[in-house]
């Protein structure tokens, strides 16, 4: 069907529980850090708006994890299913670093994501603050064993080849492989920044309906402080991690800019716009700046990039798909830039939360980090293509030998259980998120006693959208 074989849908299926999955992460990371602040100024400035916020912000973190941890375990098993023989090849490196995942910030993570859903009432401050900052710091844990994964599957170092496997030799140089800190900087700020948008949105909405409070537009101060000042970081961090790239990966930095071919010693041009064909080995329609793509990729104006006609054509990315991919990314991130100077310039005049035209922009921009993060990993992914692991082993060399029926059955079954299953949560926590912040959530209620209120005692009831779920702190530490 459609010239696809199994591996094709072994591949797609893949890049679907991912694009699903990646969301979640990337959300959880910035909300667990955006709660630990919350916390901490409430803590510090006793001002009870931070508290509202903490308490309206950890359900949609509760719902938001639990969907995080579920998409996560299917894509371990597909490692196994669909992948065994690039299991058998590098499990001997992957396997342990997701293990230390597990060890070090997923048991992290749970203990402490107790105290800090059910404990509001049950701990002293200083105690569940302690916790939420746990919280946080595991999923930037879990980012950092994440990410050594896959950039050593990029850029992979620390090893030999024994018996046709992988066997590690230097556990460091696994770890910190030459891509691994940009790809660290880059996803964890990336997490950062669509975090801020989408709180930035969130308050948007509210202040576009007239619900104009401390609470909403704290949200959206905070989200646009964060926008001003992080995005323009994220975009110098993507430059360091493009010259990295280029030096590793030249391929894919060739496939990135549609750049076939180099002409004598001219610099090469960057090309804004257009359509690589690969078939036609040229990029139609092109759209060229000269000397920009010398001075952006190599820091020079006389340096060239190297050109897809220079590597075999098996081994070459598909350039048409990760030409646009980055593009997308990148324009997203101008889009993102802009915003935040924009907001600087409206809070100077005091009309950052009544321009109507900026919190329609704002609201839009919601999902721009979500999609920003997707075009960046397809980027990622794409154009590591042939390989798996790169130069080691090819995609079509690791995966297993199902039958083109199978992947086409459990393709379909992943499509129609994810559209369901987290098209319900999703819609749960937009529900959340439209209902706002709750003003003096925090206030002191009685527990305990027969008809009285209690803490809930199952995880995404922390979630519940009655807006129960937030008392005061104990008074001890």
């Amino acid at each position: 069907m459609f010239g696809l074989e199994a591996l094709d849908l072994a591949r797609i299926q893949f890049a679907f529980t991912i694009s699903f999955h990646i969301l979640f992460p990337a959300i959880t990371i910035g909300l667990a850090s955006y709660l630990a602040v919350l916390e901490g100024l409430w803590l510090k400035t006793h001002n009870d708006t931070y508290r509202d916020l903490y308490h309206f912000w950890s359900k949609i973190f509760a719902v938001n994890f639990g969907m995080g941890v579920v998409s996560g375990l299917v894509m371990a098993y597909q490692f196994g299913t669909n992948w065994s023989r690039f299991s058998d090849f590098a499990g001997s490196v992957t396997g342990p670093l997701l293990t230390y995942e597990v060890l070090t910030a997923f048991f992290l993570e749970a203990g402490f994501l107790g105290v800090m859903l059910f404990g509001w009432n049950k701990v002293g401050r200083k105690l569940h603050f302690f916790a939420t900052v746990m919280v946080a710091i595991g999923t930037l844990i879990s980012t950092f064993w994440i990410l050594a994964s896959n950039s050593w599957m990029q850029t992979p170092q620390g090893y030999e080849i024994v018996n046709g496997q992988v066997i590690p030799v230097d556990w460091l140089a696994v770890i910190f492989n030459p891509s691994f800190p940009y790809r660290l900087m880059h996803m964890a700020t990336a997490a950062f920044v669509a975090t801020a948008f989408f709180v930035g949105s969130s308050a948007a909405w509210h202040l576009l309906r007239g619900r104009d409070n401390p609470a909403i537009r704290t949200m959206l101060s905070m989200a646009m402080w964060m926008a001003l000042i992080v995005a323009p970081i994220q975009a110098v961090i993507g430059d360091f991690h493009g010259l990295n790239t280029l030096e590793h990966q030249p391929a894919k930095i060739a496939a990135i800019e549609g750049h076939w071919e180099n002409v004598g010693n001219e610099p090469t041009p960057l090309i804004l716009f257009g359509w690589p064909d690969m078939k036609a080995e040229k990029t139609r329609f092109a759209v060229e700046i000269p000397y920009l793509g010398s001075l952006i990729l190599t820091h020079s104006l006389d340096k060239q990039v190297p050109a897809l006609k220079e590597f075999a054509p098996e081994d070459r990315p598909n350039s048409t798909i990760v030409f646009w991919s980055f593009r997308i990314m990148v324009g997203l991130g101008f889009l993102m830039i802009f915003t935040g100077l924009w907001s600087l310039w409206l809070r100077k005049r005091d009309r950052l939360y009544s321009n109507r035209a900026f919190l329609y922009l704002a609201l839009w921009m919601g999902p721009s980090g979500l999609i920003a993060i997707l075009a960046g990993w397809f980027t990622t992914e794409i154009g590591r293509q042939p390989w798996v692991v790169y130069g080691l082993m090819r995609t079509a060399d690791a995966s297993s030998m199902h039958s083109f029926l199978q992947m086409s059955i459990t393709l379909a079954l992943f499509v129609v259980v994810y559209f369901s299953l987290f098209g319900v949560g999703l819609g749960y926590m937009m529900r959340l998120v439209r209902k706002g912040p709750k003003i003096n959530e925090g206030a002191e209620t009685s527990h305990g006693g027969p008809g009285q209120q209690r803490t809930p005692a199952r995880p995404l009831s922390a979630a519940d959208d009655n807006g129960d779920h937030s008392h005061s702190l104990n008074k001890g530490n």
